[in-house]
């Protein structure tokens, strides 16, 4: 038990550290170290996780990490595999904050993010790829994919998507009987309603943490919806500067964006700021995961929630095609507006990661390491005329 927990600890450091791109990437990388290269879980109960977080608020990626730490190593591993996969994001986040509250500016590291930026969406669609094999079992399945793709592609959002899909597979499972899916109607938004105007502090800091980790759902980057509307408009705790610094350091930093919060709870209430926002964001996916673990092996075993869990499974595929293809065109596409080179070498960077992808078995992180080294040598030769100060 003890070296799968040192296992846990060290793999999902890794992961902590290297996981840029969002969560879709960040369960690439998931999938390629513990599906592919380990072999901890088969393939099938990888997308059975991955379809079952998507109904709980919370961020995806860091879910995935308590369930596998529980798969491998019971309570303990979920601890282990949550704390690390979260901690290097944490203490880059809070450490930047730091630095931001004395200089009153974040480093600039743009060659970096365009050399790495590539990699992410070509480890997004191989992800998309080696698990829409199996997720996407039939025809009908198929349909409910693409049907989840048009929905998420004109608006309806992550969830309401992956609730359609889930409803399809059932009714393209059982087409007989009703196939209305059960949703979870007290998690809205609207939960968010507004607290008392108190002046900044530990306890009012950690209840608004806490409250917007319970009903965070459809992705984690509606978190700055709530930053913006409560500690920005409402109770003027943050400027609309150090809201959009800290977007930035969310898209820049490895792990999962939740971790701005850091940064927030830094600027509001200094380091023990950071570390009660930190905790009150995170702890509620460590009660979601330790509920959801029972109940994710009763819908396999069950004829209608396994069709449903199909497809959530096929639209959660679907989403990660949505993602790869939204950040395709934004990665390969709009650095030709800036400047020819930098697109043809954003592009060059995108060709030669998925070379080495199909040619042989390259980890991501080393993907990502290259991928940043040549950010910086694209901007030393002049190709990428990004800005760096």
């Amino acid at each position: 038990m003890k070296r799968r927990l040192l296992e846990l600890a060290a793999v999902f450091a890794r992961l902590g550290v290297t996981s840029f791109g969002g969560p879709a990437a960040h369960i690439a990388l998931m999938q390629k170290e513990v599906v592919e290269e380990r072999r901890w879980l088969p393939v099938e109960e990888f997308l059975d996780l991955m379809g079952a977080t998507n109904l709980i608020p919370g961020p995806n990626s860091t879910q995935m990490a308590l369930l596998v730490g529980l798969r491998r190593a019971g309570w303990a591993g979920l601890v282990v595999a949550g704390v690390s996969s979260i901690l290097p994001a944490v203490l880059l986040t809070t450490l930047l904050a730091w630095g931001y509250r004395d200089w009153g500016t974040l480093p600039q590291v743009a060659p970096l993010l365009v050399g790495i930026q590539p990699v992410t969406v070509v480890l997004i669609a191989q992800a998309g790829w080696r698990l829409g094999r199996q997720a996407v079992k039939s025809r009908r399945l198929l349909g409910v994919g693409l049907a989840a793709m048009v929905l998420a592609v004109f608006g309806l959002g992550e969830l309401g998507a992956l609730l359609a899909a889930g409803a399809l597979g059932v009714g393209v499972s059982r087409p007989v009987q009703a196939t209305r899916a059960v949703g979870w109607p007290g998690w809205s938004l609207a939960v968010a309603t507004p607290m008392a105007k108190v002046a900044p502090g530990l306890l009012p800091l950690g209840l608004f943490f806490l409250k917007v980790g319970s009903v965070l759902v459809g992705g984690g980057y509606l978190l700055i919806a709530f930053i913006e509307k409560d500690l920005v408009n409402r109770y003027g705790w943050l400027t609309q500067q150090q809201l959009l610094d800290a977007i930035a350091v969310g898209q820049f930093t490895p792990g999962p964006v939740l971790s701005t919060a850091s940064f927030v709870g830094f600027q509001i209430a200094g380091w023990a700021g950071a570390v009660v926002a930190t905790i009150a964001i995170f702890l509620p996916s460590f009660v979601f995961v330790a509920l959801l673990n029972p109940l994710v092996v009763w819908c396999r075993r069950t004829a209608w929630t396994g069709a449903f869990l199909d497809g959530l499974n096929a639209g959660a595929v679907a989403l990660i095609a949505v993602v790869a293809g939204r950040l395709g065109w934004q990665i390969g596409v709009t650095p030709f507006a800036t400047s020819v080179s930098q697109g043809l070498w954003v592009v060059g960077i995108a060709v030669c990661s998925g070379v080495l992808l199909l040619g042989k078995r390259v980890s991501a992180p080393a993907l990502i390491g290259l991928g940043a080294v040549l950010g910086v040598v694209g901007y030393r030769l002049g190709m990428m005329p990004v800005s760096t100060g």
